[in-house]
């Protein structure tokens, strides 16, 4: 439970770092700050992931409940409908490129077999 906290507290962070960064990084010492808040994080005396997490993540994930579910549950519906759309097109695309590949090829195929035809092999020298 406590590594479940940190990962989640810590992912958090990274999310709110990327754009932290472009904006703060040239104030002084803020990579030490930022270091050392990790290590606050994960620190097992500190517990500060823990902190973080009982105090702000799970109040605020306990009254969204509701609404996250709902998302999972469109995420799975619209998922569902895109991977069945992009598969038809997968098909279409690949049966459109295989008769594509047979017509180009067949008109090969023939003419290599007008190449073995009787009149060819008549007009060879029987030696």
């Amino acid at each position: 439970v406590r590594w479940m906290m940190y990962w989640i507290v810590f992912a958090l962070f990274m999310t709110i770092e990327t754009f932290t960064d472009l904006l703060i990084s040239w104030f002084p010492f803020y990579y030490e700050v930022k270091m050392a808040f990790v290590i606050w994080l994960l620190f097992p005396y500190t517990r500060g992931a823990s902190l973080l997490y009982r105090k702000f993540v799970h109040p605020t994930l306990s009254s969204k409940e509701k609404e996250i579910d709902t998302y999972i549950i469109q995420a799975k519906e619209r998922g569902y409908e895109v991977m069945v759309h992009f598969g038809k097109r997968g098909l279409n695309l690949a049966a459109t490129t295989a008769v594509q590949v047979a017509t180009k090829s067949q008109g090969a195929l023939a003419g290599r077999l007008r190449s073995f035809s009787m009149q060819d092999l008549r007009s060879i020298p029987d030696e």
